[in-house]
This record gives C-alpha cells, structure tokens and sequence, in this order.
C-alpha cells in the first residue's frame, strides 16, 4: 500500500485551514486517512504549523511520499533534516548526541529568524500606525482652523449687525434731543 503525506482542507469558504495526515494515494483529498500528524494555517503570518515532529519523522523515514506543499513545511520544521543527521549516525560519520547537537543549533537559529520576522512585522505595523495617527492629527488641525475661521467669520458679521443696529437706535435718540 503506497502512502502519501498530504493536506486535508478544512476551515471555511475563503479561510482554508489544513490537517496534515497520512493517506492511502487512492483515497480522496478530505476523505479516509490512516493518521493526522499535525495541523497547517497559512492565515497567520508567518504560517503555523503544529506537528507531532516524531510521527512525521517516522512516516518519512518508513517511505511515505509527501505532496510538494507537506514537503516544503516538513523541510521549513527540521524533519528532513534529522531524517538527514540519523542516517550520518547510522553510517558511523558521527554520533548520536553530535547529531542532536546540530539539530538544536539548526532549530535555534530558525526559531531567531522567525522572531526577527515577528519583531519587524510588528515595528512595520507601529510604524504605520504613528503615521497614520501623525496624518489624523494634521487633519484635524486643519479642520479645527477652518472650524474657527467659520466661527470667527459669524460672530465678526454678528458684532457688525449688532453695530449697525446700535448705531441708527443711537442717532435716533440723538435726533428729538437736539430738537
């Protein structure tokens, strides 16, 4: 029986979310599996993936074909790589602990990358943000002025017609005083 390792889709209409599992190569995409291995969501950034990382090493190194995606994430977790460093230990090019060693060292140098992305993501959205909030208050400091400038222009033509009306109440008053 020929297995493969692939993604089974879930999620919703627009929002897809996958199940890695091991599959008979006859059965359906979203169909009967013989076991799940871990999940994949190329919704976050970056993609998460959760992997049972000792049962996927297992299937690769029992024979199992992996699609191209379920390829890439496997090589992207480390998977590939120990499959890579047992079979150094099992020729005798060097132990067992000098092969987790370099597994760690490889898993730690990914794990700063995948910081520094998360790190740079995050200053880029501040930095949006800033600017975005810099540009609001520009506006509203202009709306502001205009809003005064309004408020200026009408109680300057209200002084003006209160002046007006004082002034002709004032010489009429002034008229039968004189008379």
């Amino acid at each position: 029986m020929a297995t493969k390792i692939r993604l089974q889709r879930g999620g919703r209409k627009g929002y897809a979310f996958y199940r890695i599992v091991i599959a008979d190569v006859r059965a359906p995409r979203d169909g009967r599996f013989t076991e799940k291995i871990g999940t994949y969501n190329p919704n976050t950034n970056p993609a998460t993936v959760d992997l049972n990382f000792d049962r996927a090493l297992y299937w690769v190194e029992t024979g199992a074909q992996p699609t191209d995606t379920v390829r890439n994430i496997l090589k992207r977790e480390g998977v590939y790589l120990m499959k890579h460093l047992r079979g150094g230990v099992k020729k005798g090019a060097f132990d067992e602990a000098t092969a987790k060693a370099k597994f760690d060292a490889w898993k730690t140098d990914k794990e700063k990358g995948l910081e520094q992305i998360r790190v740079n993501d995050a200053k880029s959205k501040s930095e949006v943000y800033a600017k975005n909030l810099e540009a609001e208050k520009k506006m509203n400091e202009a709306i502001a002025k205009k809003v005064a400038e309004k408020k200026a222009a009408i109680a300057a033509e209200k002084a003006a017609a209160e002046a007006e009306e004082a002034a002709p109440e004032a010489s009429a008053e002034e008229t039968p005083a004189e008379a």
